[in-house]
Formats: C-alpha cells, sequence, structure tokens
C-alpha cells in the first residue's frame, strides 16, 4: 500500500463530486430550454442529466476480505470514478398550458424538460458536502504525512 493512496482516493472522490455539481449546474441553466435536440423532426425539451459513480479497482467483497484477514491490504480500492452520465429518460417532460409559446403543439400545451429545482438543489447540496468532505480527508491525510515527516528530524 502506498503512503499516496489515501491522497489518490480523495483527489479522485473530489474530481467525480466537482463533475456531479458542473452536470447540476447544467440541469439547472436548462430548466426552461424547450429546444434541447431535434429527434425525428420535431424538437425535445432538455432532459434531466445523471452522474453514475463506481468504485475504481476493486469491490466491497475486497474490502471486506482485507477487514477478515482473508486478502492482502493490495486489494483495497483505489477511490472513486464516473461510470457514465446518463439522461433521465424515466421522468416525463411537464406539460403547461400555453397557446401562446412558440413550442406549443395544437392543444396549447408546452411541454417542459423534466427538471425538479428543489431535487437539483438537494443534489447539489449532497455533492457540495460530500466536496467539503472530500477535502477534509485530503487535508487530514496531508497533515498526517507531514507530521510523519517531522519524526525524521
Amino acid at each position: 500500500m502506498s503512503i499516496f493512496q489515501g491522497l489518490h482516493a480523495s483527489a479522485s472522490a473530489l474530481t467525480t463530486q466537482r463533475l456531479r455539481m458542473d452536470v447540476i449546474s447544467s440541469n439547472m441553466a436548462n430548466v426552461d430550454t424547450t429546444r434541447a435536440k431535434m429527434v425525428d423532426g420535431e424538437w425535445q425539451p432538455y432532459r434531466r442529466k445523471t452522474v453514475s459513480l463506481q468504485p475504481q479497482g476493486q469491490q466491497f467483497s475486497s474490502f471486506l476480505g482485507v477487514a477478515m484477514g482473508k486478502t492482502s491490504i493490495n486489494a483495497a480500492g483505489e477511490g472513486v470514478r464516473v461510470s457514465r452520465i446518463q439522461e433521465d429518460v424515466n421522468t416525463p417532460f411537464k406539460p403547461i398550458f400555453d397557446p401562446e409559446h412558440p413550442d406549443a403543439d395544437a392543444e396549447g400545451y408546452v411541454y417542459m424538460p423534466n427538471v425538479d429545482p428543489l431535487r437539483e438543489m438537494v443534489d447539489l447540496m449532497s455533492a457540495t458536502r460530500s466536496f467539503e468532505a472530500n477535502v477534509t480527508v485530503l487535508n487530514a491525510n496531508k497533515s498526517m504525512l507531514m507530521k510523519a515527516l517531522e519524526i525524521g528530524k
């Protein structure tokens, strides 16, 4: 196990949480976008995007094996990474009655993006808290490494 493995794990977490915040910001910026992409000759509203994360390296079973003494410490995980950014296709668009809107259908409804600002704010708070927690871990790890260097003085 490298002394820098903790720094690497925290750095990967900071990178992924920053990407989560960027995707959430994009969702919030497009909350009223009714013409995001053309599908079959018709404009579709913006679809909410989500970020999926997964561990780098080993799975939870390897950590359990380390804790139980069945595997070596080198089998432990190496941080986190983004596995994919996907569109939320399960949540329907929100119909709003506005017959004067240029994107209204024949019945006068405009389909707005499936972005819920409240949900986005909760996700943003979660990503921000995770980012702050990882900064704290990174600083603690750095402090321990500095104290280890002082032992040799």
